[in-house]
């Protein structure tokens, strides 16, 4: 609930101090005295647009700060957990709008965007204006008002989902059907593609492989004949080898080094020289006798390796490449015909998420044509409280079919009325003046006060138009209200203002060079005055006073 409240420097308010308690308080003042003054700061505290003239003239920000008490509040605890914005049971929202039109906000001391503001706003209070009751006017408002009061919310968690599979099913089998002519013209090219290169399988380093062995086979005579030419050479050669030469000097160099034993390590160097060439000789004579030329082999890779680089250079892809976009436009390909399989299958899916929404929809309805008779008797019954006594209030939910139905279900709301004998019952907006709808708003309020979630309901003059008997019903039925959530009623009417558990003045003054704006709790003989001029205006009787206190005397619950 709202506890306190401060302002400064905000329109004509130089300083104010509210302190708020339980129950319904009022407020009452001269016309032009800014009665709605401090429910237009809380709504600027809580998020509203704000600009550079609501700070009073010569200062150079306006300041508003409203403190709350959240310890019952789970739905404020919970956000302010969950923005990391807690602070034990209390909460203080702050609004600082400077005089160029800048803004900041403030959740218990931290800094935070208007949006934030707005989005607590909706877990602290309710503001409901002259003109609020023209959202009873609205099918998705009357709509809202039965679930609020039924409280099924598992049956409209239900049917929202099952809408939600529904469409999401729609939308998957829309997309694939409007790509399907693209999709055609795709696999079509890709089926000749993928059959190409099925046929010719290229692998994965196969490339490379035939590159190399391409080129052994292309030199296989030259490694071939000009191998045995260095064996002969090396070893083979009868008249003349390397071999022999060199083991001619070794010998030659062992019979020096007896002379000169300085010579023994160019000896041994001589010496593994022969062992070298050698292994040499017996390594090459072994790989001439393995080399075979193989001309029908030598022909395939040719082949292979033209083959592949037409095909490379055909799809616009590196030799190395080929075998993996191979691999992509098989995928591509598969990627095709699942889609052609799901599109088939979507429409048996379809039907069935259809007919599971239809049949969570179908028991939404049964609960809220309940609902619905049973909120229909009760606003009757307020209606007639408030001095509309011949007036019938009925909830006419329609069927729609599955063509037009929604995430809410498959209901049209009208709140129908008839307000005089033999009046039929037409649509509220048809027939309803402003004065009855504000009544009828504010019977489903008092109605709806145990599913009221917002702690704190501020009523902004909405019993304008009204006087005498309905007046007093408006006021009774407010006091109702205040017995189960705060309520704060900006009112004019004497048997409104008399109903609050407490009261408030507001008056404006100047000293002839500034005007300001105060409001001031009202003591038990301060609210007979005022109840009394509300009633008789400025010229008090004794027979206004007398009223006032009946009315004060006995407030009736």
């Amino acid at each position: 609930m709202l506890c306190h409240l401060h302002i400064s420097n905000f329109a004509i308010v130089r300083a104010l101090e509210i302190d708020w308690a339980d129950g319904m308080s009022t407020i009452t003042g001269e016309t032009g005295a800014g009665k709605s003054i401090a429910i237009d700061a809380l709504s600027l505290c809580l998020g509203e647009r704000a600009d550079a003239n609501v700070v009073r003239p010569g200062a150079d920000k306006a300041d508003i700060v409203a403190t709350f008490d959240v310890s019952k509040l789970t739905a404020a605890q919970k956000w302010l957990t969950e923005q990391d914005l807690a602070m034990a049971n209390e909460c203080i929202v702050r609004r600082v709008i400077s005089s160029e039109g800048r803004s900041r906000g403030y959740i218990n001391g931290v800094q935070v965007p208007a949006q934030q503001l707005k989005a607590l706003g909706q877990h602290l209070l309710s503001i409901h204006g002259q003109h609020a009751h023209q959202q009873l006017l609205k099918s998705d408002y009357q709509r809202q008002l039965i679930d609020s009061f039924a409280g099924h919310h598992t049956e409209i968690n239900n049917t929202k989902e099952t809408w939600r599979q529904w469409q999401q099913l729609q939308r998957e089998y829309t997309e694939l059907e409007q790509s399907k002519q693209q999709r055609d013209a795709q696999r079509q090219l890709l089926e000749y593609q993928v059959v190409e290169l099925d046929s010719f399988a290229p692998t994965a380093d196969e490339y490379e492989s035939l590159e190399a062995e391409h080129n052994l086979l292309s030199h296989g005579q030259t490694l071939l004949s000009e191998s045995q030419q260095i064996v002969q050479s090396l070893y083979d050669d009868e008249q003349q080898n390397i071999y022999q030469t060199l083991s001619a000097a070794h010998a030659q160099l062992d019979h020096l080094c007896s002379l000169d034993p300085a010579l023994a390590p160019i000896s041994q160097m001589l010496n593994e020289a022969l062992v070298q060439t050698e292994e040499a000789s017996r390594e090459l004579r072994r790989y001439s006798d393995k080399m075979e030329l193989d001309p029908e082999r030598l022909d395939y890779i040719d082949q292979r390796l033209s083959q592949w680089l037409t095909l490379a250079r055909k799809h616009q892809t590196s030799n190395e490449l080929l075998p993996a976009l191979h691999q992509q436009l098989s995928s591509q390909l598969a990627e095709l015909t699942c889609n052609d399989e799901r599109l088939a299958s979507l429409a048996d899916s379809i039907e069935q998420a259809k007919e599971l929404y239809a049949e969570q929809a179908q028991q939404l309805r049964k609960q809220r044509q309940v609902a619905a008779d049973q909120l229909s008797k009760k606003i009757s019954a307020s209606m007639h409280e408030l001095s509309m006594s011949n007036a019938k209030f009925h909830i006419q939910l329609t069927e729609l079919g599955l063509s037009q139905a929604s995430i809410n279900g498959i209901d049209a709301v009208e709140f129908q009325v008839s307000t005089n004998p033999g009046q039929p019952l037409q649509a509220m907006q048809k027939v309803a003046s402003g004065g009855e709808l504000s009544r009828i708003s504010l019977a489903v309020q008092v109605i709806l006060a145990d599913k009221i979630t917002t702690p704190t309901l501020i009523f902004d003059e909405v019993d304008v138009g009204i006087s005498g008997p309905v007046a007093a019903g408006v006021g009774r039925l407010l006091r109702q209200l205040g017995e189960k959530t705060q309520i704060i009623c900006v009112t004019h009417l004497p048997q409104v203002a008399s109903q609050g558990h407490q009261q408030l003045f507001v008056e404006k003054y100047t000293d002839g060079v500034a005007t300001e704006t105060r409001m001031i709790p009202l003591s038990d003989e301060q609210r007979i005055s005022e109840i009394a001029r509300l009633l008789a205006g400025e010229n008090i009787s004794a027979s206004a006073l007398a009223n006032a206190r009946e009315l004060l005397c006995a407030p009736v619950v």
